[in-house]
């Protein structure tokens, strides 16, 4: 509709056939790896709506382009371009199989560049910001996309890489940051040890907090204690990959649900047994493909991000924009299911739970199978005693560990209709990283 600030979903469907026909275009002649399965599938550059494309063109696994690269190392044939074409270099984080190299020629990145612009302007990033990035600077896509598009944006850039936490925090509050980028389990990791080391955290000027890699994000109760952690800090939630760039951001009107950039991205919701499009409202896998990302293009990857399908895709959001909403954010990955006594559990869905029981700081999920059976429990740390929890947040029923265990028990078996063990550790028994929280790990 003319005058709208928001484009409507038939503005958007017209946006994303438009690049995609461009992308066949570009890739279909030069690039090796994407030109067969074209051929194969007998598609042509020509496409007549977006129900043909996801009709025609096959899927992408990793598994696909993890081969490849075996196959003609070190970089695979999923370019477009001549080497000398591409300037930039990153790699997947391998938790689940050998990372991917991927590599980006200047437009491409650029244009991912603009995108993660887009993420910082919803969430009222401007140049009169300090930006911190607690982050390693290592060769996953991580924030190094943010790095760049916060310099785009004129924003003071603040690299903590090479640091520990508490010369991060004392570079925080030093130099005034107002924006703190990170992990949802680094950013807690970080209030820990400003507790620890009796820093007052109600004397940062962090008013944002942009986290990533894990579902934390956008699970209510995980939100609440970070910013209960920090005082006067909104947590902003966002997704992406580094095989497709970053893909969503927070809604400003609804937190804990993420809009796709939908002009960048198709996206696709499926049935991960059967492959078809999900009905509206059910759990799928999120199929993505990149409309701008020509050095190394995607079609129809399967992400194994399982997301919520929008009930009416149709619907505008309350905060007036169309683009795909997913309730919840992430969900978990299809590889990181786990079925339980004939019950689904989901990463996020733990992390609801155990977020809102008092008195944990820490935890792990350990996954073990006994007599052909899976079983699950859970190892907990206690939180330090000044780190705080949200008003909202129910108490244990001391502060004795006992109780806390015995109370996480109580409220999984409510949850799930499941006895859950819950087991709990000496503080510091359990792994802290500043990169994606490994909590589930199986029994060997």
């Amino acid at each position: 509709m003319a005058g709208e600030p928001h484009p409507s979903r038939a503005g958007i469907a017209q946006i994303q056939l438009g690049q995609l026909r461009r992308l066949l275009a570009e890739i279909a002649p030069a690039n090796p790896f994407q030109a067969a399965k074209l051929r194969a599938a007998n598609v042509t550059t020509e496409l007549r709506d977006l129900a043909e494309f996801s009709a025609r063109v096959p899927f992408t696994t990793k598994a696909e382009l993890a081969a490849d690269q075996l196959a003609q190392p070190p970089f695979g044939t999923n370019l477009t371009f001549p080497l000398a074409r591409y300037t930039r270099f990153t790699q997947t984080s391998g938790t689940s199989g050998a990372p991917l190299r991927w590599l980006d020629t200047p437009e491409s990145w650029d244009w991912m560049v603009t995108n993660w612009v887009e993420i910082f302007r919803v969430a009222g990033v401007t140049a009169a910001d300090r930006v911190y990035f607690a982050f390693s600077f290592g060769p996953f896509l991580g924030f190094w996309l943010a790095f760049d598009a916060a310099q785009r944006l004129g924003c003071l850039c603040i690299p903590g890489g090479g640091l520990g936490s508490a010369a991060r925090l004392r570079a925080i509050l030093d130099t005034r940051a107002t924006v703190l980028c990170c992990t949802p389990s680094y950013a807690a990791r970080l209030a820990e040890v400003a507790a620890a080391e009796k820093i007052n955290l109600a004397e940062s000027h962090v008013r944002k907090i942009l986290v990533a890699g894990e579902p934390g994000g956008s699970v209510p109760a995980t939100r609440e204690r970070l910013e209960t952690m920090w005082p006067g800090a909104r947590v902003w939630d966002h997704h992406g990959m580094t095989e497709v760039g970053p893909v969503t951001y927070e809604c400003p009107a609804r937190p804990g649900v993420l809009h796709v950039l939908e002009h960048a991205y198709f996206a696709e919701v499926i049935d991960t047994k059967t492959g078809a499009a999900t009905t509206p409202g059910a759990t799928g896998e999120l199929v993505l493909t990149p409309l701008g990302r020509d050095g190394s293009p995607l079609l129809r990857y399967r992400t194994g991000d399982l997301v919520k399908a929008p009930a009416n895709p149709a619907e505008r959001c309350v905060c007036g924009r169309c683009e795909l909403a997913f309730d919840g954010g992430i969900l978990g990955r299809t590889d990181d299911m786990v079925i339980v006594r004939g019950v689904n559990l989901y990463p996020s869905a733990i992390e609801a739970v155990v977020r809102r029981c008092a008195g944990i700081g820490e935890y792990q999920v350990v996954i073990s199978e006994t007599r052909a059976m899976t079983e699950l429990r859970l190892r907990i740390e206690l939180a330090a005693s000044n780190a705080g929890n949200a008003s909202s947040v129910e108490n244990a029923a001391s502060a004795d560990g006992v109780s806390v265990a015995r109370n996480l028990e109580k409220r999984l078996e409510e949850a799930f209709n499941l006895r859950l063990p819950v087991e709990l550790v000496p503080a510091g028994t359990l792994p802290r990283s500043e990169m994606k929280a490994q909590r589930w790990c199986r029994e060997k």
